[in-house]
């Protein structure tokens, strides 16, 4: 009962980060992991092609 416990704990947390990659995501902001959503130039970091 408490590895299944556990293990759902696990799934919350994941599903929550996910979610939140999600909506930043969906507001414009970055996920390149720089920390710039709210910055200006947020679209010029990351890959280059």
């Amino acid at each position: 009962m408490a590895d299944v416990i556990v293990v759902l704990i696990i799934v919350i947390c994941l599903l929550g980060s996910v979610g939140y990659m999600i909506r930043n995501k969906r507001r414009g902001g970055s996920s390149c992991g720089c920390g710039c959503a709210g910055c200006s130039g947020k679209g010029g970091c990351g890959k280059r092609e």
